[in-house]
């Protein structure tokens, strides 16, 4: 083997134990007696250290990490110069709580991600923690500035887990159940999701409709359009399956928008800081928000979350809204130092990469009769698991194998929405990265043929 040869396996997943190894087995026994049972683990992974795309174990195994934690490490894990902007920052100042007093670096940032901002014009930012923070902070200022109090949102949605981002939440039950009542005031409509509209089958009437149903259904009946302060969407589906609709849905949007006086409000807490190859999601769009939500990625695994809003919209009194830890130097340094990046190399990557790995599965509906819909938009991939092609029958079942299947290959993937497999790698991932993991891929996808008879 070559010397580039070595290098290159290097950068892929290699296993040494079987899964979990005898000391993951050791730690999970101990997490189990002390932790939350509320977490969600979908497989044995130990997690010890990170570097770029991959992650090791605490047994020495190397995995492929195509979650990125969860779409947050967006430099990948353990960047160099994001370490050295946290360790630089840490040897200054950790903190001292930007809502009483002021330090540059927060100022910096903002001023970056007003700059930054899909549609222009002059903005504020409000800094959290998480992205249920930033979803919070948005929903008081939508009912700060426009007096009223009812939000629009949609059927597939994920917004978080605190009370107001719960009530908007639309994706799984289990995230509701038991803790009602929850803030009152929230429709929710059907996305741009049905099967019609993910298979292509009356792509412009479908979608519109999804949109029409506000006009001329909720404004008619049992929501006054006055009392509506917001329309409250992810350009991308997340946790939905990730689901991106065509311009049309969009277009029709914000049109509902303008004609009321309602604001739209974008959530690109997963679809944001250049997950899409942009870095918005809402570029791809032309879309132009009154507020828009971003976390996750922000600081490539800092606890950080943004509230971007149009100035005149972001015109709260002080004490209006506040947070002890939001902009936190630390976090904020991390921030900078992943914007930089992503300007300079990574936006261009995830776009590139994004591209290699929609081309490798072009034909993966013919070749593979479980594969039903795949969406997204550059390194934010959706691959629908069906048990039949014609009918549509969603397979959360083989999907949850499949899953288990590529972590026993190395290879960390997770699902979203009922049955989508979600590809949300770093992106700093490699050419030879992305083969192996559309290699590893095609060889779980065959193991699940259409149903017979």
């Amino acid at each position: 083997m070559t010397e580039t040869m070595a290098q290159a396996a290097h950068q892929l997943p290699h296993l040494v134990t079987s899964l979990p190894g005898p000391k993951a087995a050791a730690l999970m026994a101990r997490d189990e007696a002390v932790l939350s049972p509320s977490y969600t683990r979908s497989y044995p992974l130990v997690a010890e250290r990170g570097e770029g795309a991959l992650i090791y174990d605490v047994d020495g195994n190397r995995f492929l990490d195509c979650n990125a934690g969860i779409a947050v490490v967006a430099t990948g894990h353990c960047h160099p110069r994001v370490v050295e902007a946290i360790q630089g920052q840490a040897a200054k100042l950790i903190h001292m709580s930007g809502t009483d007093f002021y330090y540059e670096n927060m100022v910096a940032l903002a001023e970056k991600l007003a700059a930054l901002a899909p549609g222009g014009g002059e903005r504020r930012v409000y800094f959290g923690n998480s992205g249920t923070e930033a979803v919070e902070a948005a929903l008081k200022l939508a009912r700060y500035h426009t007096g009223r109090d009812k939000f629009i949102a949609f059927l597939g949605g994920f917004h978080g887990r605190t009370m107001g981002a719960l009530s908007l939440t639309g994706s799984k039950y289990v995230q509701r159940a038991h803790f009602g009542p929850l803030v009152p005031g929230v429709t929710h409509i059907p996305y741009a999701n049905c099967y019609r509209c993910a298979y292509g089958q009356q792509p412009e009437s479908c979608h519109v409709e999804c949109v029409k149903v506000i006009e001329e259904q909720l404004f008619k009946t049992i929501l006054p359009a006055n009392e509506v302060a917001g329309i409250v969407v992810e350009p991308v589906q997340g946790e939905g399956g990730y689901v991106n609709p065509p311009q049309r849905f969009f277009d029709e949007l914000a049109a509902v928008a303008r004609r009321h006086g309602i604001l739209l409000i974008l959530d690109e807490v997963q679809s944001g800081m250049g997950r899409t190859g942009k870095m918005w999601a809402a570029e791809h769009y032309g879309m132009s928000p009154d507020i828009l939500t971003a976390a996750k990625g922000i600081a490539s695994g800092m606890p950080l979350s943004a509230t971007i809003a149009r100035a005149e919209v972001m015109q709260w009194k002080p004490g209006a809204h506040a947070s002890t830890f939001g902009g936190n130097p630390v976090a904020v340094a991390a921030s900078l130092a992943t914007i930089e990046l992503l300007e300079q190399e990574l936006l261009d990557n995830a776009t590139r990469i994004g591209a290699h790995l929609r081309a490798r599965m072009a034909d993966w509906q013919r070749r593979f009769p479980c594969v039903g819909r795949i969406g997204g938009i550059g390194l934010m991939i959706g691959i629908e698991i069906v048990r039949d092609q014609q009918t549509r029958e969603r397979a959360q079942d083989w999907r949850n194998q499949i899953e288990r299947m590529c972590f026993e290959r190395g290879v960390l993937i997770l699902g979203a929405g009922e049955n989508s497999l979600r590809l949300s790698p770093p992106l700093v991932i490699t050419r030879d990265q992305a083969d192996f993991l559309a290699d590893t891929l095609e060889e779980c996808l065959a193991h699940f043929p259409a149903r017979q008879g």
